[in-house]
Order: structure tokens, then sequence, then C-alpha cells
């Protein structure tokens, strides 16, 4: 373990990077995007933190935050671990009340005096791996984060590599890397605490004590100022969100997609069908929530600008956790492959749930031969640059002639694939069990030799016995 430095040249933080943030937030960005904390900003474990007079929100954010090692300029996503020095603890601290006066830049919002605690001690990034680091963070005790990097959207080598593309990474940078869920506010009298750990070693817990400051804002600057969205923010609470739980998902895979289409299509829904596609493995079920990729027409400089070397499509196959759904919009252009048989194998190996694409695959009978289910317009033998450019991800898309929005549940069986908006799910599957269970009901007294007339669909008396049959279950 080796000390902090005192004072960093300059600290650079994510917006966006667990996954379980970026739902709760309800987007998942492209690309990372950062901002500037100053010098200044940084505090020791231990040290007590002013909430601004005047100010309510105070938001803490536990993160993992990574001290540049060596002179970082122009390197590559697979080198940029190797310019990290070490990892420590950080909270990345914020006035929401200032949100508003430095949009974007979070200058006053999250770059006042002590916003920045760092330690207590820092890994070697020798001794730990990048890709095996717990974070968690407490609140008076109790655990409010807990995750791992290996739910990060954007890994720390990609981080260090596109922040070098522009700007010099020098020795004792300190480069923060996002918060998961459940970040939230601390007020006076509370204590935060941060602690990283992996392969057996920790940095310890970075404690910050919250008091209330007692000079107030003077009238030449911004004031604080909050409203409702940002309490919801801060605290977390902004809107509900949809969980695929694995009750859920068994739930799903327990009724098939024709009875989930007839349930969309009583609610109005005629377009969530993804059409004109086959499964690499039809007697299989999927079931996950979809990451997208978009593909644009082939054209020359295109293709030479973003179609070669980490483009969009590795970039979006890299990205995949377990339970995604790589959903690619082709076009429904079959005259050449969107995936092939190594980068399926790396989706099946990063946990995803499935691939779907209006276009063609390529390496078919090795892509069959996986265990990750793959729906597909057609075999073909050629490459992306014959006919697309790799060029969008988690952006909302058109595929089969459906629309697919991130975060969509896709649900896949021998019949289809269809598209489900999350807050539909829960209702969906509810009527789609019961309605299976009338058929049940119904197909178990056709073969009984009862007459159709009556029975399909039920009258009053046959109700009547269903009620029986249906409580006795």
């Amino acid at each position: 373990m080796t000390l902090l430095p005192q004072r960093p040249g300059k600290i650079i933080a994510l917006h966006l990077n667990y996954r379980s943030r970026a739902a709760q937030r309800g987007r998942v960005p492209e690309q990372p995007s950062y901002f500037l904390k100053p010098p200044t900003s940084v505090a020791a474990s231990g040290t007590a933190l002013e909430r601004p007079a005047g100010t309510e929100l105070l938001g803490f954010e536990g993160e993992i935050a990574l001290v540049i090692g060596r002179t970082a300029r122009r390197v590559a996503p697979e080198e940029g671990w190797s310019y990290v020095g070490g990892v420590t603890a950080a909270n990345d601290f914020g006035v929401y009340d200032l949100r508003y006066a430095d949009k974007g830049s979070n200058l006053r919002a999250k770059g006042g005096d002590g916003f920045t605690p760092l330690g207590p001690a820092v890994l070697p990034a020798a001794g730990v791996d990048p890709a095996a680091l717990r974070l968690r963070t407490w609140l008076n005790g109790e655990l409010v984060q807990e995750d791992t990097t290996a739910d990060l959207l954007f890994g720390f080598g990609r981080l260090v590599a596109d922040l070098s593309q522009l700007i010099t990474l020098e020795p004792g940078d300190v480069v923060l890397t996002g918060t998961p869920a459940g970040a939230s506010v601390a007020v006076p009298g509370d204590v935060v605490e941060v602690e990283v750990d992996g392969g057996g070693h920790t940095t310890g817990r970075l404690v910050t004590p919250i008091t209330e400051g007692t000079v107030p804002f003077g009238p030449y600057g911004a004031l604080p100022r909050i409203d409702e969205q940002q309490r919801a923010d801060a605290y977390g609470t902004a809107e509900p969100q949809f969980e695929l739980t694995a009750s859920l998902k068994e739930r799903i895979e327990s009724v098939g997609t024709a009875t989930l289409s007839a349930q969309l299509r009583k609610r109005g829904y005629n377009a969530v069908s993804i059409d004109g596609l086959t499964s690499t493995r039809p007697g299989a079920r999927l079931t996950g929530r979809a990451r997208t990729l978009r593909y644009l027409p082939y054209r020359e400089d295109l293709f030479n600008a973003r179609g070669g070397g980490y483009n969009a499509q590795k970039r979006a196959i890299d990205s995949l956790g377990p339970g995604d759904v790589l959903v690619m919009e082709a076009r429904g252009e079959r005259g050449t492959g969107t995936v092939g048989d190594i980068l399926a194998l790396r989706a099946q190996v990063r946990g995803a749930a499935g691939i779907v694409t209006d276009g063609g695959v390529r390496d078919l009978a090795a892509v069959s031969a996986l265990d990750i289910p793959t729906y597909h317009a057609g075999p073909h033998p050629a490459v992306l640059g014959r006919r697309h450019v790799p060029w969008d991800t988690d952006v909302a898309i058109a595929c089969g002639g459906a629309a697919v929005r991130p975060g969509d549940v896709i649900a896949g069986d021998g019949d289809g694939v269809l598209v489900i908006p999350p807050d539909l799910v829960e209702e969906v599957v509810d009527a789609a069990i019961e309605q299976e269970l009338q058929e049940t009901f119904i197909a178990e007294r056709v073969a009984d030799g009862e007459r159709v007339e009556g029975l399909y669909p039920m009258d009053e008396h046959w109700r009547g016995r269903y009620a029986a049959w249906r409580a006795n279950r």
C-alpha cells in the first residue's frame, strides 16, 4: 500500500458508469462523459465536511478512484490499466441545490472544499484485478451501496485510453470512476464511509463526518435552489425502477410468446413482435433486458471513420452483462453478417441472455453450437463492410419492424421474439398465466369429448366449472 498525493494535479470524474446507476437514472450512455473537480476539493479520511449553509441536499457517491502512476498520452484501451499506479476509495460529494448553476460542469455543485475525500490507503494496481474490485458505502453504519467492477459500463483501461486521447494524464492525477445505485443524501450529524477491496486487500474505510456550515452565501453568485426533481434525484427516488428478477423471469418463461402476444394485443400493442427471424436454439427460451446496436447503410467515408478497430459493434458486445440481450438494427439487410462466432462467444462469456438481429449471421454453424440463443434473418458469409457501418449503441432502434429501447424486456421462443415495455410486464405476465390455465382446462375438456360451443370461449356454465377446477389445482 502507498500514500495518496496530498494535492493531485487534476481530478477527473465520470458521470455514469455502473449499470445499476444507469438503470436508476433511466438512461445508458453510449460513451463515457466527464467533469473536473478542483484539487482543493480533496480531503483525508476523518476530515469533517460542512454542508454549506442554506443548502439541503448534500449528496454522497461512493466511488473507486484511479491514481495515475505514469504519464499517459494516446494509449490504447488494452494498455490503459498499466498506466494506473493504484486504486483507492473516494466520495464524490455534491450539493444538488447548486446543480442548476453550472449545468454540465458541476463546478460549484461538486467542487467545494473537501468535496472529494480520498483514502485512506492506495492499493497498488499490480496487486489487484481491476475487474474484481468491490465498492461499499455506509451511512451511519448501514450499508447503502455495494457493487463490483463486473457491473461497469466502461472498464478502467478504456477510461484511461479515452481521456489520454486529448489530455495528458500525469502521475498523481485522480480519475473517479462513477458510483453505483444507492447514492443518497447526508445531513449534519451523519457519518459516511466508503471502502474498496479485492484480492484480499482493502483500502480501509474512508470516513467523512458531516457538519452544518455557518457562513451563508452572498448575493453576488448563484444561491441554493431546489425543486422536487432535484430532491428525487438526490435521494435516488426519481421514479420506481423496473427489475427483471429471477422469479419474474421464471414466470415469463412459464408461458409462450404466443400467449404474451395475445395479451399485449388486448392492450393495444400490435407492433411488438420482431418479425422474420430464426433462432439458433428454437427449443430454448430467451428472456432479458434490451441493449441496442444500430448499423447505418454502408458508405465508404463513414466506414473508414467508424467501421474498423474497436468499433461500436465490438464495444456493444464487450459492454454486455448478465441478462442482457443485444438487439441489432440492420434494416432487414441479409446480405452480410452482423455477428459471427467470436463475438457471439464473447457475448456468451459475458453472461448475455441472447442476441437478436434482423440482419445476417456469419459462421452460422459455429454460432448455433453455442449455448446463447441468436435470432437472425439468415446466414451470410460476408463481413460488415459489405453493407453496414456500426454506428450507435444503447439508443432507440427498429428491429424486424418493432421499436426497441434499451431496458425493454425481450422474450423469445420457437414462435418468435417480443418486445415488452417494462411497465407492462407484470400485468401482461399475470394475464398470460391465467390465459394458459384457462386454455389447459379447455383442452382437457375437449380431450374428454366436450363440444367447443360454449366452451371456447367459455360461457357462464363453463366458467363456473373452470373456477372449481382452478380452486383444486
